[in-house]
Formats: C-alpha cells, structure tokens, sequence
C-alpha cells in the first residue's frame, strides 16, 4: 500500500459528451458506481480486469429531456434486490430506473423546477432538492410531503439514517432540520449558498458552501468545526467508512482529501469545475468534471495507473490553462513573480501553489508532499490585465489568445484559443461543433472573438427617441419581419389580417414612446453615461396597436361561415363594433363601453376556437379601459376571465389564441383591478404561461416575455421572494428556448427589475445560474439594446 496521503491516478473514464455533474456507489453488482451528465444521460461502471485497471460501461440510461443533475441509489427491496437509481434533472422530474432496461420504471412529477439533489431512506423513501426552493419527501411513487420554508433553490438534500430526520442545505445560506414535515431547527453559519451535504452519523453531519468552506454540525444546532483550503465554491463532500475522513471537490479545479481535520492532499484535475464526488467499497474516489470525464483515484499501489498513464496525466495538467480570477493567485504582476530557481525551494505543505515567471509566460505549480517536488498545474493566462498578444499554449499548442466563453445555463467556462491570422467566423464554427452547441450562437461567438481581438465595435446608435424596447418609435407586436410567422391569416392563409398589429403611421421619431404613447427617452447620451434605462421597469408594457376595419371586417367574415348555431346576430356584430369604436374610434367624443357592451364582449369569446381570436384582438383592446378592466376583472368576474384565458393557453391549443390570451393578460395590468387579479393568480398564470416556452413562434414568445415583464415591475418594491422566484425561474426556462432577440430583451429586462435593489433575489439569481445563462447575450451588438442590458444584468449578479 502506498502511505497515507497519497492517492494517485487509477484510471480516465471519458464516458460522457457533457459535464458530469452527479455520481454515486451502486448496490450491485460489486465496486461499481453510477455517474450522471449534462448529455442527458446516466451510467453505470463496472470495475474491468484488463491491465489498464479501469471501468467499462454496463448500462446507459435515458429518459430526462433536460440535463441530469443528480443521482442516488435506492436501497435493494424484496420487489427489486439489485437496487434501484434515481435520477432527477433540469426538466423537473425525478426519474427512477433499474439495471435492466434502459428507460424509466416510473417518473415522479411535482417540482416546478430543476431537481438537483436526491437522497435516499430506509423502506424507500425517497428526498429530493429543488431549485423551486421546496424539498419533496417521496414514497411508493407518490410524493408524500413537500418541505417549504427556505428562501431560494434547496441544492442539498439528505435523510439521516435514524429518527427519521432530514436535511436540506440552501442558496439561502441556510440548513433546516425537518422532522414529519415540519422544520424543527435552521442552523446557520455559512455565508454563501450551501451546496452539498454528507452525513457523519446519527447526531453529526458536513455541509460544504460557496463560502469555500466545509462545516461539521451536531444535529442539535452546534457548529464543532470549520475546515479551510479551498479556494473557490466548493460542490461536494462525501465520507470514509470511518466516519472521521471525508473528500471534497470544488469549483478551484481540486479534489481535496482530508484525514484528522487537516486537507492532507490536494489533487488538481485539468477541468475548472469539478462537480462531484464518491467513496467506492475499496476506498478509491471517483471524481466528475465539466470536461465531461470521471476519474478514479486510488492509494493502493496495485490499482495505480501505469508510469506511462500518470505522466500523461501531469502532463495534461501541466497543459491546462488557468483563469487567474478562478482561483487562488489573486492580482497577478509579471514583473513581481520570482524565476524557475524558486521551485529550488521545497513546499510548506501538500497542494501549496507557487507562481514562476518564464519570460513572458507565467506558470503555476503545486507542491507534492509524497513525491517531494514542484508538479505544474497550467499556465496562467488573463491575469489582471486584458491578456496581450503573447503566445499562450493550450492543448500543447500555441496561440495569440485563448479565450474563455460561457454559453451554457448553470454550466462551466469553456476554452475558446484563436490566431489573429485565423478566420473568426470559421473559428467560431469549429468551437461551437467541438462543444457540441447550437450553431446560433456562431454570430455571438464570432463577434466577441472579432470585438476582443481587434478593439471593442459597438452597433449604430439608436436614433433619438427609439425605445429600448423597440428600437424605434413605434411597437408592431403581429409584425412578421418579412419571415414565418402571422405574416397570413393564420387559418385561411389568405386574410391580411394579423390579430394585434396594425398600419404603423409614421411619428416623428422621438415623439411617441411605444408603451405610454407620451414622450420618448433619448437614447443619445447612452454612450457618454453609465445610466441604466432599462432596469428596474415598474410601468405595465402593453400590446396597443389595432386596426379597427380589419378586425371588423375578419370578425364579419368569420361570422358569415360559422355554422348556424355559433353565427352572432347583427345586434351583437353591431354592439362590438360600437364598443370597438368608442376604445379606438378617432373620434375622441365617442361614448365610453357600456355593460351591454361588455357582456356582449364576454359572451363573444367562448365563440368556437377556431374562430374565436378577433373577439380575443377586441379584448385585448377593451382590457385598459378603466371601466372594462373592472367589470371583467372585478373580485367575482376576474377568476372566470382568468380561467378562460388560461383554457385557451393550453400547450395543444391554437397559436393565434394563445398569443391573444398572452397578451390580454399583458393589458391587464394596465388597470388596479386587473393588477390584483394577476397577482392573486400569478402562480397559476406563469406556470401555465411557462408551458408555452417550448412552442416555436416569437409572436407567443414576445407576449410570454412581456408577461414576466409586467410581473416583475409589479414585484419590484414587494419582498415576495416566492413569487420573484417564480418570476426568475419563468424567464430563465425561456431564455433556454427563445431566439427573438425582442423576447430575449424583454426577459433580461425582467431578470433585471427582479433583482434590482433586492439582495436576496440576485442572491436566488446567482443560486440558479442566471449569469452563466445569460452571459452569451453579452456580446450582442444588433440589437445593441440586448447586449447593453445583459451587461447591467450580469453587472448585479457581480
């Protein structure tokens, strides 16, 4: 065996095409383990007998339509002996298989957002972690309980094995104790998101925080102790049979081992993020990264790696590239830093950083206690200046820069090395199809490597007057851009009718702001000023435009082929006619709608689906007057809208009418009594509204944006931490599906005023991955709007 503190390489296992982000040690069959992954699947390893002592894959499974975030065993039963895994991911389910067959035995439903912890109990239970800030208690497929008290997303969950206690660790900074459903204890202490937990005993338990910290707590409330060394978040923690040594892994590329309350050894991994971890039966730990490889560790001289293998590993390592604001060398000054004679001088202690200046390269090295010398981890690149033109190496080749991008939700930085010779365009390119990303991001990624390399290139002004949210003067919400979408009458393809745009009447620019109709802002100072215009947004924004002949005369049209028993008489025609007029007749001396009108309206709108949307178009336009507003919207009436409207935003319901319900509800807010019947309804509304995020038309995601838009301003000045997580969990599930950069402006204008001046909602923020969402829309330079506002977003989340 070798000596105590010395774990070194067994084996790589690049098993999966994305981050791994969960792992865990299998009931069977023996020493073999299950890891978990942003590609969407998980995997079960068993150890091999070949020479190169590694693992080969026994069983893939797939069944989440989202990335997998964690994964547990559950224990083997009399109904399933070998044991049972549970899998739960961003598309909120929780997904429960067996060893033999590839897709779900059964999925657990109830999470309104990403499940990203998962614990098991005796007799089955089943806990799970959420970042919809509840934790579930599940059992025989149903779930039994929710626990609801933290504050933000719930990233650690775990049931201690007597008493029937559980635990569950928050971005709230927070850890609650639960007995039979009801917190008994918070313990606090940490001062950042806690993100993993492990249990020691009965009576004592770690917790591990973005504080870089790792604590072990008394379940009575005591904190006994506080371990340091890491230098960055820190992921996960798991446990030695002794129930004294544990291992952790953190977001400062380590993998740190710790024996009698000393970090006796760190190994550094060539990946920035190292997610997880698991202690197998024979003591070896199994480490997961965002490169999307497991690696296995071992203290046993007979499971080492080869001489050959272990090289190659330090030397992968010695190739890596390190963001100094990643990890532990602070302000970086070449001229300060000593030459190589310094590695002359042994270490302090096991994983001690020392940085050498070589020329113009600065290189990091760590201290090795058990092979007593100097081991480089990487060369530093970045530093706290802009990084100069010098070659950098990276994957033993070099280059003018090497870049860091993050494009992917909750996900780490990826390395992006480029050549002031090469062609960006075509750079891009290959970057976006070696990551496995979406090819829209190729002008993004192009741009920013064009705006980096040859000085910063912003986008044309906006003309005086143009409204962020538009860009010009005026707001054409049906408007198709000349491309798919409600160019046609969506049923008859021949109409030129288009439900909630208009003829656009040419306004002096700078005269008509889109939303109020009042004065515009100008945007011309907006280079010389750090001013934020876009955030927080507490006034409704409204879908006004209306072109009152062609929604009369569709509404004819459509009436005249109806069967006899939907037809409208000519009284109801003539009376929604009239109440068209007196909203947006250009006579200012017509008659304000009267309660007959109004009933006519209302009864109007359960006309046929198919038929229905100019009624939905009239409705839009009744909304924000004060006296329609109330009369629909009023403490009796309201809920029957509201249900309705919903009715017609199924997911399997008719485009035209979920966009028109979308943005009724929008116009609602432009009077008190509908503001109060929204956020009466708002979890019902935004989970329904949220459904839509998948449908592929900009018009649906425009008003859904918009919707988030108008909650958010409403939440501004409210400490409604449940509803304004709401508000960040909608918009963040559809930032991943939208593509009109119109919604995708709305959207960070709603992260924005959700956050803005609110501590603890940046802090729910940064716990559900905002930045690293978003940080792609960073660049953006048409509309320049969008690239400005994600700026300021990311600038709160600093």
């Amino acid at each position: 065996m070798a000596s105590a503190n010395s774990y070194k390489l067994r084996c790589s296992i690049p098993g999966h095409e994305m981050d791994v982000r969960g792992l865990a040690t299998a009931s069977f069959p023996d020493g073999a383990f299950v890891s978990v992954s942003r590609d969407r699947t998980g995997r079960v390893w068993v150890p091999d007998s070949s020479p190169d002592r590694g693992f080969t894959e026994m069983h893939c499974m797939s069944g989440h339509s989202n990335f997998v975030s964690c994964v547990c065993i559950i224990a083997p039963s009399d109904s399933y002996p070998r044991g049972l895994i549970a899998t739960g991911g961003n598309d909120n389910n929780i997904c429960v298989f067996t060893l033999d067959r590839p897709q779900p035995l059964f999925t657990l439903k109830g999470h309104k957002n990403t499940v990203c912890s998962l614990s098991s109990g005796k007799f089955g239970t089943l806990l799970s972690g959420s970042w919809d800030t509840t934790a579930k208690v599940w059992l025989n497929e149903k779930c039994m309980m929710t626990l609801q008290g933290h504050s933000a997303a719930v990233w650690a969950v775990v049931i201690l094995p007597e008493q029937g206690l559980m635990l569950s660790g928050s971005a709230d900074k927070t850890i609650k104790l639960w007995k039979a459903g009801r917190c008994e204890k918070t313990f606090t202490g940490h001062e950042d998101c806690v993100r993993g937990l492990a249990v020691i005993s009965n009576t004592e338990f770690f917790s591990c925080s973005n504080d870089t910290s790792i604590r072990r707590w008394l379940v009575t409330g005591e904190c006994v102790q506080v371990y340091y060394s890491h230098t960055n978040y820190i992921y996960s923690l798991a446990v030695f049979p002794n129930s004294q040594d544990f291992v952790s892994t953190g977001e400062d590329r380590t993998l740190r081992i710790w024996r009698k309350g000393e970090c006796s050894q760190t190994i550094r991994l060539p990946s920035q993020s190292v997610w997880c971890c698991c202690i197998l039966p024979n003591g070896d730990i199994a480490v997961g990264a965002s490169d999307g490889i497991i690696r296995v560790f071992t203290e046993a001289e007979d499971r080492m790696a080869s001489a050959e293998d272990l090289q190659a590993f330090e030397d992968e390592l010695s190739k890596a590239t390190i963001d100094p604001k990643t990890g532990d060398f602070g302000d970086i000054k070449l001229e300060d830093l000593p030459g190589r004679e310094h590695l002359d001088e042994p270490g302090n202690r096991d994983g001690q950083t020392r940085l050498i200046k070589d020329g113009q390269k600065v290189e990091a090295f760590q201290w090795s206690v058990s092979d007593g010398r100097w081991v480089k981890i990487g060369d530093v690149v970045g530093g706290s200046n802009q990084q100069t033109s010098k070659s950098v190496m990276y994957e033993g080749k070099e280059y003018d820069y090497v870049f860091t991008i993050d494009v992917n939700e909750g996900g780490p930085s990826m390395k992006l090395p480029y050549n002031v010779s090469d062609d960006p365009w075509l750079t891009a390119h290959n970057f976006l199809q070696k990551n496995d990303l979406s090819p829209m991001f190729l002008d993004q990624v192009a741009n920013f490597i064009i705006e980096n390399t040859k000085g910063h290139v912003l986008g044309q002004a906006q003309p005086a007057g143009g409204d962020p949210f538009t860009g010009a003067a005026r707001y054409i919400p049906g408007s198709s851009d000349n491309g798919p979408g409600f160019g046609a009458d969506p049923f008859t393809g021949s109409g030129r009718y288009i439900p909630g745009s208009g003829p656009n009447p040419s306004a002096p620019v700078g005269v008509a702001d889109p939303f109020t109709g009042g004065g515009a802002y100008s945007s011309a100072a907006l280079k010389q000023t750090t001013t934020n215009i876009y955030f927080p947004k507490t006034d409704g924004v409204t879908f006004e435009q209306a072109n009152t002949p062609q929604i009369i005369g569709k509404l004819k049209e459509l009436n005249g082929g109806a069967p006899q028993e939907h037809k409208l008489s000519e009284e109801v025609l003539e009376g929604l006619e009239r109440l068209l007029l007196s909203l947006c007749g250009p006579n200012s001396n017509e008659p304000p709608p009267t309660l007959q009108q109004i009933n006519l309206l209302w009864k109007a709108s359960h006309w046929p689906e198919d038929i229905v949307f100019p009624v939905l178009d009239i409705m839009r336009l009744a909304v924000r007057h004060p006296q329609v507003n109330q009369a629909l919207c009023g403490e009796a009436e309201g809920i029957q809208l509201c249900n309705h409207l919903l009715n017609l935003m199924r997911p399997e319901g008719r485009p035209a009418n979920q966009m028109l319900a979308l943005r009724i509800l929008c116009n609602c807010f432009s009077g008190r009594h509908g503001r109060a019947l929204l956020m009466d309804q708002r979890e019902m509304v935004l989970s329904r509204a949220a459904d839509l995020t998948t449908v592929c038309n900009k018009n649906i995601h425009i008003a859904l944006a918009t919707l988030v838009l108008n909650y958010a301003g409403c939440l501004h000045s409210q400490p409604d931490l449940e509803a304004k997580a709401q508000c960040l969990s909608v918009a963040s599930r559809a930032l991943e599906t939208v593509q009109d950069k119109e919604a995708v402006f709305r959207l960070l204008v709603a992260l924005g005023t959700t956050i803005a001046s609110d501590q603890t909602a940046q802090d729910l923020a940064r716990s559900l991955g905002v930045s690293s969402q978003i940080s792609k829309y960073s660049s953006v330079s048409d509309p320049f709007k969008v690239g400005e506002c994600c700026q300021l977003v990311l600038k709160e989340l600093q």
